[in-house]
């Protein structure tokens, strides 16, 4: 397996010591090591993959030398535009080295929203002409990282190392957040759905949020499914909820979005804010951390939630970080006109024990609008 010190050395040999990215599960102790190996200000966890490239892109143009960016290669759809618009030799002529965890990757085992992702990424790398190498547990790493940032300097264009499951060793992260707020995210959450009536429905972001939501419901033995998961699609969980909302007139649509989901793609606070659907609670359960992928930090503690949701023009907007705040918060949006919005501060603690859902996605899409009675067409 590779250490990620080992790693971090031979990318340092290359004359690369900018490092920006979006934390993945299959990167989280490379992540980890970053975290504690490297000062902040040469380590940046970016807000989203394109971002990243923006940020890989600026330090190229003041510093002469190229950077490192990391993500899931579920992510790599972010960057697309400042690949091939900002990056490319056709353009701008941009070095930079994308370290990609390769989730899906063929003859692995994955979730849904992994395997076309993982089956097509090769084929993806070749349309935008962007060379790429392979790495496992077993690669020679000064060989390989030597010669991808070979092809790099040589075209002066950004090169991929795509990861395989396991390849990294394990590496302790000392840093915790969410310490010091006392209720987990999976108690928010059933607090939440207790405030519910059977008309309501609901939109879950990715990650373990969506895995926590299925479970509570399984046990409390919901006779229809009224949840939509989104197991993909990372930050756009508000976006479908706003949709539903206005197809939905006469519920109420709970969003249950998280931190990182939504500084991903903040944008849509804007739009949701000015398109005002008065039936859309937007519920941010905020740890402050990539959580479901390693628990890296997110700037969620820093800044002012309500006061963005305010001046994106929600109608009422509050934080809270216990059990009767969440109570008394759902009982007065349920009854009011919003948009409205909630921040729930809590800790990182999770079931080690957490399950996934045994319907496919489709079969949830189906079933979750059976329940909202638009199964009108397949």
């Amino acid at each position: 397996m590779i250490d990620p010190a080992t790693f971090l050395d031979s990318i340092r040999k290359q004359g690369v010591n900018y490092y920006v990215g979006v934390p993945d599960s299959l990167l989280k102790d490379l992540c980890a090591y970053l975290g504690e190996n490297v000062d902040q200000e040469r380590h940046v966890i970016s807000a989203n993959e394109g971002n990243a490239v923006g940020l890989a892109a600026g330090w190229y143009l003041g510093s002469g030398q190229p950077a490192m960016v990391y993500m899931q290669n579920s992510g790599i759809g972010n960057s697309f535009n400042p690949l091939v618009s900002l990056a490319d030799p056709e353009v701008y002529s941009i070095p930079m080295v994308l370290v990609v965890g390769w989730r899906g990757a063929p003859g692995t085992k994955d979730e849904p929203q992994h395997m076309k992702q993982g089956r097509i990424m090769t084929s993806l790398l070749d349309a935008l002409e962007i060379p790429y190498f392979i790495m496992d547990g077993m690669t020679d790493v000064d060989a390989k990282i030597s010669d991808a940032c070979a092809s790099m300097y040589r075209r002066m264009a950004p090169v991929v190392i795509l990861i395989m499951p396991g390849a990294f060793a394990h590496q302790t992260s000392l840093r915790k957040k969410g310490e010091e707020y006392q209720v987990s995210r999976e108690d928010a959450m059933k607090a939440v759905v207790s405030c519910l009536s059977p008309q309501d429905v609901v939109v879950s972001t990715t990650g373990k949020l969506s895995r926590e939501l299925y479970e509570h419901r399984r046990r409390e033995g919901a006779s229809e499914c009224r949840d939509f998961l989104t197991v993909g699609s990372m930050g756009h969980a508000s976006s479908i909820a706003m949709a539903l909302s206005s197809a939905l007139a006469d519920r109420k649509v709970i969003c249950l979005d998280g931190d990182a989901s939504v500084i991903m793609h903040m944008g849509s606070m804007a739009t949701i804010g000015q398109k005002a659907p008065g039936n859309l609670v937007h519920i941010v359960l905020n740890n402050g951390s990539h959580e479901s992928v390693g628990g890296q930090p997110t700037v969620g503690f820093s800044i002012d939630f309500v006061g963005i949701a305010k001046s994106c023009g929600y109608r009422d907007a509050v934080s809270v970080h216990d059990i009767d705040g969440i109570i008394g918060a759902m009982a007065r949006f349920l009854d009011a006109i919003g948009p409205s919005f909630l921040e729930i501060r809590v800790s990182m603690k999770a079931r080690s024990d957490l399950g996934r859902p045994v319907e496919t996605p489709v079969e949830n899409r189906k079933a979750f609008m059976r329940a909202c009675g638009s199964d009108t067409r397949r």
